[in-house]
């Protein structure tokens, strides 16, 4: 069973077959043609990605060329929102969650502070600061009635919104802090 490849390859006498004398011709024939269908076949898919994408840059344009019913539905759209007060929510869904998450978590910073008589200086100082910064808002929001939308009136109230938590968060360490200086004391003054 175990025979080698090449003594059955030396037993195998292959029969002598003739080509025809025309087979080189035949082949090149067939070559030619086989080659020539392709060349169409691309030459159709190139017209055809072609004028896919003239029909794309159309559509791309028409859909950003400004006619005259679209200026009047932008300063229609633009009345609707003077008649309104703007505010950062107001602009896009993007700032309608930016001003939610900032508004949320300083009214959860201000809910969880811990108010005594010890503290309440402290308390007073940060929570006059942030009521300047509430006012400052307040401007800023008329501002952005009056001048319209700008980036830099959009930035000015996030900073604002920023500063208020940050403002917070810092009262809430301050007050933790005091709090701990005075467990502290009331241990050493015990022992």
């Amino acid at each position: 069973m175990k025979e080698d490849i090449r003594e059955k390859l030396k037993k195998f006498k292959d029969k002598d077959t003739m080509l025809s004398k025309q087979h080189a011709l035949k082949f090149k024939d067939l070559l030619a043609q086989e080659m020539h269908q392709q060349k169409s076949k691309k030459n159709h898919l190139k017209w055809l990605s072609i004028a896919a994408s003239i029909v794309l840059l159309i559509s791309i344009g028409i859909q950003w060329y400004p006619s005259k019913n679209t200026e009047k539905i932008t300063e229609s759209k633009q009345k609707n929102l003077t008649s309104k007060e703007i505010t950062l929510g107001n602009i896009s869904p993007e700032f309608q969650t930016i001003e939610t998450y900032y508004t949320n978590s300083i009214k959860l910073e201000l809910s969880q502070l811990d108010l005594s008589e010890e503290n309440r200086e402290i308390v007073d100082e940060y929570l006059l600061k942030i009521s300047e910064l509430t006012k400052e808002y307040k401007l800023l929001t008329q501002e952005l009635n009056t001048k319209g939308v700008n980036d830099t009136t959009i930035d000015a109230l996030i900073r604002n919104l920023q500063l208020r938590l940050q403002l917070l968060q810092r009262l809430k360490k301050q007050l933790e802090q005091l709090k701990n200086l005075n467990t502290q004391n009331n241990e050493t003054q015990i022992i």
